[in-house]
């Protein structure tokens, strides 16, 4: 009885690890992010942060589950200037999620094949079935905003795209699928700021292209483009939510509350899971790895 006991308690003390684990993965990030300073001021905000983040994703949880078990078509875009935290966002509504329930889309620059098709297709591609959500990191509205502010497209590109996204959306949403827009909106110090952040950090230097730094000298340039399109492209059946994001866990934390309130979840109840017994063979012999292929314990 007490080696019952004891392996369950060995059992209870390696699940605890293995919660501490993720909790650590979570804190990589934060350092990745240029956490806050010392203080118990800024500790106490850190920890109501990961408290309201595991929450809330333990609540994004049950919403895959729900959008599995009631067969949902969810597509959610995240739009926004550059350094605006869509990536952050993203990466914390699917840690915990099944990728092949919750999937990203990040499409390149289109080849010279996909410049000649309807413009649309290659998202139409990476639309979701039933059961899957998809999230993209930028979308068709690059046409709006990128495209359009670098010259990549005619202005006759432009209006077509306007005069056609509406009812694109339209067709998506007759087809089953939710379509949920973000724009993740910072002010021009902080994107100045962050700029400068990953100029000089050599870990984040890879997230600066030539195509950013054009686009800090075309603020405005960007914010015109930005107010048409919000104006020309918030209908009912898609409207676009303004995510304020000078604040990255702030914006993280309102982003996923407010997701999770566009659907009427409820928590899936699933069958009791009961491990089954690893069967032993008397004849089982299991054979050593060679030495030569084992990876080098340096830590």
């Amino acid at each position: 009885m007490n080696d019952r006991n004891d392996d369950t308690l060995l059992q209870m003390q390696r699940m605890h690890l293995d919660l501490i684990d993720s909790y650590d993965e979570e804190l990589e990030m934060a350092i990745d992010d240029g956490d806050e300073g010392p203080g118990e001021e800024a500790k106490a905000l850190r920890r109501l942060y990961f408290r309201e983040l595991f929450r809330l994703q333990g609540e994004l949880v049950k919403l895959q589950d729900w959008v599995v078990g009631t067969r949902q078509k969810v597509v959610i875009l995240f739009e926004g200037r550059d350094a605006a935290g869509k990536g952050g966002v993203i990466k914390r509504i699917t840690q915990r999620l099944n990728p092949r329930v919750a999937r990203v889309a990040a499409l390149p620059a289109p080849n010279d094949r996909e410049r000649t098709q309807w413009y649309f297709q290659r998202y139409v591609a990476h639309l979701p079935a039933a059961g899957e959500m998809v999230l993209f990191d930028r979308s068709w509205y690059n046409r709006a905003g990128v495209e359009r502010v670098m010259g990549f497209c005619s202005e006759d590109d432009v209006e077509e795209f306007f005069r056609t996204v509406p009812e694109f959306e339209k067709m998506l949403a007759r087809s089953g699928i939710t379509l949920i827009k973000y724009w993740f909106s910072i002010t021009d110090d902080e994107q100045h700021s962050r700029f400068l952040s990953r100029i000089h950090d050599p870990l984040k230097q890879w997230k600066l292209s030539p195509m950013d730094l054009e686009s800090r000298r075309r603020w405005e340039d960007y914010t015109r483009a930005k107010e048409a399109m919000l104006e020309r492209t918030h209908i009912p059946e898609a409207p676009w939510w303004v995510v304020q994001a000078v604040d990255k866990k702030r914006a993280r934390l309102n982003c996923i509350a407010h997701l999770l309130a566009q659907f009427p979840y409820e928590e899936v109840q699933h069958e009791p899971v009961h491990l089954p017994a690893r069967v032993r063979n008397a004849d089982y012999i299991r054979h050593p790895v060679p030495a030569e292929m084992i990876v080098p314990e340096r830590y």
